[in-house]
């Protein structure tokens, strides 16, 4: 079995290589080959996963190019997860937004919008070299904004894109976890929201809804770092947990002051860090690579957390998006079902939401594909965020694809976090000008 990783010199790579390459990965991969624009990032993965692989007697073949058919044809998976303009980019998609007072955030508010709008192009092109060159494949997308490319790649490869995120599932299990219990208790839970927006709102075991023991005790709560990122009198009246990039909704004045007053936003900090890891010659190029990821994911979300708070060991440390996507696969491969939650078709899931917009839920995953189960219906507050971001995303779906300025525009000042239509109009003209691939896009 071939899989294909679009983003091949990403910097998390050989934690996908460590996924698939171990003697515990529930399904084996013959060959993984790596696709990647930048022969110079190719090379330094490599020696990376050169120096890991005696750990992996049983591990799969690598392959590296720079050609993106030659890395599609004969892909049974293909796994996606890019950075169109680069670390550079998301310095300009924080920047620009901070300098107009609003959230300059990778994937929430205007800084997601403005990715999407330069990486969507790119992604519909992908699928359609995809569908052309390998249209048996199954796409797991982790590219961000995620919900976005899946819902604008799905216009081409329908129910074979899957959008994937490891924030919600990594959510379940804690409070899991935290209620005395274990996924494999036969747990069934209610989740729902777009990426990076959404809300876990019941955890059942036996047929007993767990989720208020949790958000009745301290101590539980303790070990959610969601709910002490938004506070434990905040989840209480929600009655719910929230995925932890909510707290740029709920805390929006407060991470746009926390990020402002930082010596770098976190662009910053990751364009120096990965500069730096791949400009430069590594003797131990493995060593290298595992500082350089524990301190990125020690810094992760730092504008959330008091000054000199360190994050818990066990969220540093604990597993990411690698094993979302191993699972999907083996899931699909093999037939064993699973249960995850990923960003899906919405269907009737939510009936106030279009039917081919994507939603993030709770499903069931075997060989026959993606099932996602039924939920109960949404309360008019957590539909008060989701039909407006659904409404940003689509409209900056459409400005990408027809490269159109108003649409970019109405976009902008649709999304709850934009409070004014002239600050859109701004942001719009900001990024345009910043950006060359966007001032040419939407000219």
């Amino acid at each position: 079995m071939k899989l294909t990783i679009v983003g091949g010199g990403g910097f998390r790579v050989p934690q996908v290589y460590e996924a698939v390459a171990g003697s515990d990965a529930p399904t084996r991969i013959d060959e993984l080959c790596l696709y990647d624009v930048s022969d110079d990032r190719l090379a330094v993965i490599r020696s990376v996963i050169d120096e890991l692989s005696p750990s992996f007697p049983s591990a799969p073949r690598v392959t590296a190019t720079t050609d993106v058919t030659e890395a599609m044809r004969g892909a049974d998976f293909v796994f996606s997860a890019v950075r169109i303009g680069g670390t550079g980019g998301r310095i300009v998609d924080e920047r620009t937004a901070l300098d107009l007072g609003v959230l300059g955030q990778e994937t929430v508010g205007p800084g997601g919008l403005a990715y999407a709008l330069r990486t969507v192009p790119f992604m519909v092109d992908l699928a359609r070299t995809i569908k052309e060159v390998a249209p048996d494949a199954w796409v797991i997308n982790f590219t961000n904004p995620a919900g976005i490319v899946t819902e604008a790649m799905r216009a081409v490869l329908g129910d074979r894109v899957v959008g994937i995120c490891d924030t919600p599932i990594g959510l379940m299990r804690r409070a899991v976890a935290a209620a005395g219990s274990s996924p494999d208790d036969g747990v069934h839970f209610d989740y729902v929201g777009l990426n990076h927006l959404g809300w876990l709102r019941s955890v059942e075991v036996g047929g007993v809804d767990l989720l208020p023991r949790v958000l009745g005790s301290d101590t539980a709560l303790e070990r959610i770092e969601e709910a002490r990122l938004m506070g434990f009198d905040w989840v209480r009246a929600l009655g719910a947990l929230p995925n932890e990039y909510l707290y740029y909704y709920y805390f929006g004045r407060e991470a746009v002051a926390s990020i402002r007053a930082a010596d770098a936003t976190r662009g910053e900090f990751l364009d120096r860090q990965q500069s730096t890891f791949f400009s430069h010659p590594h003797a131990t190029p493995l060593a290298d690579w595992q500082v350089a990821r524990h301190a990125r994911e020690s810094s992760y979300m730092a504008e959330s957390r008091a000054q000199g708070e360190e994050r818990h060991a066990e969220d540093v440390d604990g597993g990411g998006y690698q094993q979302v996507a191993l699972d999907l696969m083996a899931a699909l491969h093999t037939g064993r079902p699973a249960t995850m939650i990923l960003n899906v078709r919405n269907g009737s899931l939510v009936p106030q939401l279009p039917e081919d917009s994507v939603v993030e839920v709770g499903c069931r995953v075997d060989a026959d594909g993606v099932h996602p189960w039924s939920i109960a219906p949404v309360s008019d507050e957590m539909l008060g965020l989701m039909a407006p971001v659904k409404a940003a995303e689509r409209l900056v779906i459409a400005a990408a694809l027809e490269g159109s300025r108003e649409l970019a525009w109405r976009a902008f000042a649709a999304h709850p976090l934009v409070d004014s239509v002239a600050v859109a109009r701004r942001l719009v003209d900001g990024y345009r000008e910043r950006l060359p691939s966007l001032g040419a896009l939407l000219s």
